[in-house]
């Protein structure tokens, strides 16, 4: 039981909930099959896997919950070649072309036909909920599957005011200072070997480095030419490894062996749930204080209303006050992405999360997008009303 990745969320007006409340939400919203319309379902799932009796593991104020995301995969170059098929067979026998309208009617209509003899993937995500120090952390492979989890658990709780971890320093300033001048970086970093340095005009490309010296001669140059860095392998107090991403997210992690081997000289014996809380509750320990070496180093943490330049959240307008001034943006971009969720409107336009709560509600009550199903999704029906 230890994360590949950590994507950390700060956690406001935590629900004070017990655990044996906790474990019955879970219970009402526990996942069941895929139906064959469906392209995609989350619920939660037994973190000790189907042999468990336990939804919910919860140790000195950490909280284990596991979700079992499964969906259809469809390839779309499978639907292109049976669209053009049928497309052809139509303009043969009719003697025209098909009209644009024409066509995207009969690529949905392959779609529904196809759904339900798609494979199945199945993937667990793990959630550690930190009550001591009120964070969330989702060990995801994405940021999305990170907000498409905690989507699953705001509708839960029926409310989860949560943003990601923000710090007064970015982490674009800190790493790329950290590569230029060794003097400052922190006593308990050690550098990595790979690295992501982007132009800071966009229009030179990313550069990607793997199993380099970071302080050599070609990263120096590209530093010099003025590019800034957007990820950076490093390890922290000789105890875990990593990749810190410009969005504070932490991928590769990678665990000492001192403390796979302390993990391992447990006494937990053959019960598989003792070890699987023996060496989540080690990993919560090791890994919380990680990420509060690393807040130190960038500043400490920003309230969500200043981090990065965000605005202040704004109180709800009166019925007869204008409309938002940033909703038309929050459309284009629900509308341009197809996804419509609170954390996402956070992430893209720096937004404190009631605002961002109460755009997607306008969305609904406009009829851009649904409201929410019992996978706690919305479906993006179009634009303004």
């Amino acid at each position: 039981m230890f994360f590949k990745n950590a994507h950390v969320y700060a956690l406001h007006d935590a629900p004070p909930l017990t655990d044996d409340a906790l474990t019955g939400m879970l219970e009402e919203h526990a996942h069941r099959p895929l139906g064959d319309s469906e392209k995609k379902r989350l619920g939660w799932t037994k973190p000790g896997g189907p042999g468990s009796q336990v939804r919910l593991h919860s140790i000195n104020g950490q909280r284990l919950l596991t979700v079992l995301r499964q969906e259809r995969m469809l390839p779309p170059s499978v639907v292109a070649e049976e669209v053009e098929e049928r497309a052809a067979d139509r303009e043969a026998a009719e003697g025209r072309p098909l009209r644009r309208q024409e066509k995207q009617a009969l690529k949905e209509q392959v779609y529904e036909e196809l759904l339900p003899r798609a494979f199945v993937r199945s993937q667990r995500i793990d959630v550690w909920w930190d009550t001591v120090r009120s964070r969330i952390v989702v060990n995801a492979s994405s940021r999305a599957r990170a907000e498409d989890t905690l989507d699953l658990l705001r509708q839960t709780l029926g409310s989860l005011k949560v943003t990601p971890l923000a710090t007064q320093v970015t982490p674009t300033r800190a790493m790329t200072e950290w590569l230029n001048r060794s003097s400052s970086r922190p006593g308990w970093l050690e550098l990595g070997d790979q690295v992501e340095l982007k132009s800071t005009t966009g229009d030179d490309g990313i550069i990607r480095a793997r199993q380099v010296d970071l302080d050599g001669e070609e990263v120096q140059a590209a530093l010099e030419a003025g590019r800034q860095a957007s990820k950076l392998a490093f390890r922290v107090n000789e105890s875990v490894s990593l990749v810190l991403g410009d969005d504070l997210s932490l991928k590769s992690l990678r665990f000492a062996d001192a403390v796979l081997d302390e993990a391992a000289q447990d006494e937990s014996g053959d019960d598989p749930i003792a070890r699987l809380e023996s060496d989540f509750l080690l990993m919560t320990q090791v890994l919380a204080r990680a990420v509060e070496q690393l807040i130190d180093a960038l500043g400490g943490e920003a309230t969500p209303a200043l981090a990065d330049g965000e605005a202040p959240d704004m109180p709800a307008p009166a019925a007869d006050d204008d409309a938002d001034p940033l909703y038309g943006d929050a459309v284009a971009l629900v509308t341009s992405t197809r996804r419509a969720s609170v954390s996402g409107l956070q992430r893209a336009l720096k937004l404190g999360y009631n605002r961002a709560a109460r755009l997607i509600e306008s969305m609904e009550a406009a009829g851009v997008v649904s409201p929410m199903d019992t996978n706690g999704q919305r479906t993006v029906l179009g634009g303004a009303a």
